[in-house]
């Protein structure tokens, strides 16, 4: 295509014109253009070839073939909204409901992560009635207004905490206040939980939902507590709320020994609604909200109906049916959990050498290496980090913690 031929200065130049600044791009100092990509490869204008370890879209590879074959065969023959019978929507969604527990088994289908947690979020406040919503410190939830506000992330650097959020710590045992030489750390974090919730009941505030990420990414790659969330869940459902799992970056069997991250949790625990994105159509735009019949008919009450116009499209459904085939066939949630492993090794090798590795956690390709600058007070490396991360980025291979790499 002619646009490929553009050089990459006039590329930037073009886009340092008419897209936003706020619209950031990889490595700003010498920003990489990147024209194709195979599987785990990426190639720039040049022909340098990437390992592309960052994405967190392309869950099976870039441009599968069966993924793309599937999106092509569709397009050729109907690709129209939901509203008509279709049997791709029936399929998918009858698909999806085997990865789950029985209990969630009503699905709507969407564009992206950020729709999905905006309907998980319209969901828990139809079905209880409240208003209010218990997030994680640091957590990224979308860019939709709805989830700015319960995004700390996000609302810190603009119009700060709303009166209906309430902030909890992360479960976070490298550095939160319980770590890991506390004797229970689910516990005592999940009390935190329930200290934000009797603080906010005094107020006179109603609890909607407990919004979590299953593995907080943003907020730095946590792996939390075994249990953290069943007793999470427990103050929740007591004080009216339902549980959000976010599966959005850590769910498709990213984490190798699940195929969802909130079933590291235990067998017994079972969120009230999950949401699903990124990853679930390998760079097609589709996203899910799963939940439990009780709230999908609370929702239903109202009397209004839930429309997305390309939402469980035909195509994005043929789409998303590929993707869990390719999964399956390829047995890339085993080769997750075996790639992981020896990555982690690796990454263990290196903080025994380098003391400014503090911290080496993660599970199947889900993650992160914690550089501090002292060992007693774990004070993060921040500007190390920063170097580290252009540095071997431009070089083909960048891990930052915010971000989990593709099972391919």
């Amino acid at each position: 295509m002619a646009a490929d031929r553009r050089s990459k200065a006039d590329t930037l130049a073009l886009r340092q014109r008419l897209i936003s600044s706020s619209c950031r791009l990889f490595f700003p100092e010498d920003p990489v253009k990147i024209v194709r990509a195979q599987g785990q490869y990426m190639y720039d204008e040049q022909g340098a070839e990437y390992i592309d370890c960052i994405n967190n879209v392309a869950h099976v590879g870039h441009c599968h073939p069966v993924v793309v074959r599937a999106a092509h065969e569709q397009n050729q023959v109907l690709n129209t909204n939901s509203r008509y019978l279709h049997d791709n929507i029936v399929d998918y969604a009858q698909r999806l409901s085997e990865t789950l527990p029985e209990p969630l088994c009503v699905f709507y289908f969407l564009n992206s992560g950020s729709e999905a947690n905006d309907l998980a979020l319209r969901l828990a406040r139809h079905y209880t009635g409240h208003q209010d919503v218990v997030v994680l410190d640091h957590a990224y939830h979308g860019h939709l207004s709805s989830l700015i506000d319960i995004s700390p992330y996000k609302f810190r650097n603009l119009d700060g905490q709303k009166e209906w959020v309430h902030v909890a710590p992360l479960p976070d045992t490298y550095r939160g206040p319980y770590r890991e030489d506390h004797p229970n750390p689910a516990v005592a974090y999940a009390n935190e939980v329930k200290r934000v919730v009797s603080s906010a009941q005094e107020k006179g505030r109603k609890i909607a939902a407990f919004f979590a990420e299953s593995l907080p990414s943003v907020g730095g790659q946590i792996i939390p507590p075994a249990g953290y969330f069943s007793q999470v869940a427990e103050h929740i459902h007591k004080a009216g709320g339902v549980f959000v799992a976010d599966e959005i970056q850590v769910g498709f069997g990213r984490v190798g020994k699940h195929f969802w991250a909130f079933q590291l949790q235990g067998k017994d625990f079972v969120p009230d609604i999950v949401t699903m994105g990124k990853s679930i159509g390998n760079g097609h735009p589709v996203a899910c909200v799963a939940t439990t019949q009780p709230v999908a008919r609370a929702f239903e009450a109202t009397g209004v109906e839930y429309f997305n116009t390309f939402g469980g499209s035909p195509v994005s459904c043929a789409v998303g049916l590929a993707v869990l085939n390719v999964l399956e066939k390829e047995q890339l949630q085993a080769h997750a959990t075996s790639v992981g492993s020896f990555l982690m090794e690796l990454l263990r090798q290196q903080k025994i050498k380098h003391p400014i590795v503090g911290d080496v956690r993660g599970v199947g390709l889900f993650i992160g290496v914690d550089l501090i600058k002292d060992e007693a007070t774990r004070t993060p490396a921040t500007e190390e980090a920063a170097y580290l991360v252009s540095r071997h980025g431009r070089e083909g291979a960048k891990l930052p913690d915010a971000e989990a790499p593709a099972l391919s």
